[in-house]
């Protein structure tokens, strides 16, 4: 593979589709997704005028991230040069209307699963003294807002293990670069009556297009929700 490696989770909608369009252009892109249908067409799209290859697993899994690393290793997709943290799932509501099984849910998704990703990618590139960690977090992991109290609990804990990991890592040549944006207008709110009307937020391609230039020379990014 003559393409330096990207590899993309949640990226069969919103930002994580735009982020995979958007590094297609200098990466081959590997798209990740529980749901097979989005990535698979997504791929066929990129492979018009790019590179793509789909992958399907469950990022909260740590058999199938094993599994995972295996199979890029047997596609000749291997060493990973980025690894995009982008998979996540909000649920909302006052801190009594929410249930347990919510709040794991989101620290599932939106926490663990970045960590057990980073805990499979790190070790070759620490041997190659090279590599990016991109891990998309949100302005509700730098201040609480109202009825997200267990989201912003989740992406809170993904900044203070993405700070601590950015040092971590320095010596190691590796970077962790956090992205933190407001709400954009993605299928994200579908499931949700949160946001009444997200079509006054960014969409999905201009955040995407802020963050590969800005990451050129930046490891912090703050995006606020209005255009």
């Amino acid at each position: 593979m003559d393409l330096p490696i990207a590899l993309i989770t949640g990226a069969g909608t919103g930002l994580g589709k735009e982020l995979a369009l958007e590094l297609s252009k200098t990466y081959h892109v590997v798209l990740v997704g529980r749901r097979q249908k989005p990535i698979i067409q997504l791929a066929e799209q990129i492979n018009h005028s790019g590179s793509a290859t789909e992958l399907p697993f469950d990022v909260t899994d740590e058999e199938q991230i094993r599994s995972a690393v295996k199979k890029l290793k047997e596609l000749s997709l291997w060493p990973v040069d980025l690894v995009v943290n982008n998979a996540g799932v909000g649920h909302f509501g006052s801190v009594d209307a929410m249930e347990p099984k919510e709040w794991q849910d989101m620290f599932q998704v939106n926490t663990f699963a970045p960590m057990l990703l980073t805990r499979a990618f790190v070790p070759e590139m620490k041997k190659r003294k090279r590599g990016i960690f991109l891990n998309i977090l949100s302005t509700a992991a730098l201040r609480g807002k109202v009825n997200e109290s267990g989201y912003a609990a989740s992406k809170f804990a993904l900044k203070g293990f993405s700070e601590s990991l950015s040092l971590e890592l320095e010596p190691d040549g590796i970077r962790v670069i956090r992205a933190y944006m407001g709400g954009m207008n993605t299928p994200f709110w579908e499931q949700s009556d949160h946001v009444k009307d997200p079509t006054r937020f960014r969409t999905p391609k201009e955040v995407a297009q802020i963050i590969i230039e800005k990451m050129k020379t930046e490891d912090e990014i703050v995006i606020e929700s209005k255009k």
